[in-house]
This record gives C-alpha cells, structure tokens and sequence, in this order.
C-alpha cells in the first residue's frame, strides 16, 4: 500500500466547452490511461501556470479551439493507486476553431443529458452527474 504522502499529484484543468448547449467531449486514444474512455479536454497544469491559461492551451493543442474560460466550478480531488488527482473544471465559451481530435481518438459535441451514455474515468463521475441534470451552464457571447 502506498503511503498517501508517497501519492504522485496532479492539478488538471479541464475545459467544460459549451456551444449551443451541447458540451464537448474527446475520446482518449487507446494507448493512453483510460484508453477509450471519454473525457473533458484538459491536462495537466504546468509550473506556475494558472488553471485558465492550462485551459486555453490544451484546448489549443489537443483540438485546435480557442476558448475563454467564464467560471470555475469546485475542484474535485479523487485518489487513483498511484496518483492524487485534483481537476478544475472550468466552463469554457468556445470562440473560434472547428474541433479536430488533434490528441484524442475522437471528439463529439453531446447534449449534456446523454453525458451518462458515455465512459468517463472514476474521477469525472460526479461532475458528469451534475452536469447531465441539465443546469444552464451556457456561457455568455461574446
């Protein structure tokens, strides 16, 4: 067993993409961890950078969309084997870029009420949950 001070931890923006009510989603390449699973566009935040410019730039890298981030929602903090993992969601306004799975197996705009059709890792469970009730979450035009 390993020691919860041992734990590897990771801060992790995501970027909760909101177009027309309809979020966006990409599928994680199958030699990946959580290979075929669905997720929120994201990664790791790198030294000293805010949760909204990670945002941006892995929007940018992994799917060649440029978002602004609107607003941060509560952190969730969720404790893998080896890893401590604590992911910012932030809804994003998508402005410019047609998503192309530049990282990813494949991306799909999705209704946020069919979110549970959808594989995601455990660490997403509860924002998928909140997400699918159908809370207004669209982002203001610009």
């Amino acid at each position: 067993m390993v020691s919860p001070m041992a734990l590897k931890r990771l801060r992790v923006g995501l970027a909760l993409i909101i177009d027309d009510r309809k979020i966006l989603i990409a599928k994680r390449k199958k030699n990946h961890s959580f290979g075929g699973f669905w997720e929120f566009p994201g990664g790791k935040c790198e030294s000293g950078e805010s949760i909204s410019d990670c945002v941006r730039r892995e929007s940018r890298e992994e799917l060649g969309v440029e978002v602004t981030p609107i607003q941060e929602l509560a952190a969730i903090e969720y404790e893998y084997s080896k890893t401590v993992v604590t992911l910012i969601p932030l809804i994003c306004r998508h402005d410019s870029g047609e998503p192309v799975a530049l990282s990813a197996s494949e991306v799909r705009w999705v209704e946020m009420a069919s979110l549970g059709d959808f594989e995601f890792p455990p660490a997403n469970a509860g924002l998928v949950a909140m997400l699918k009730t159908g809370i207004d979450l669209t982002p203001a035009k610009a």
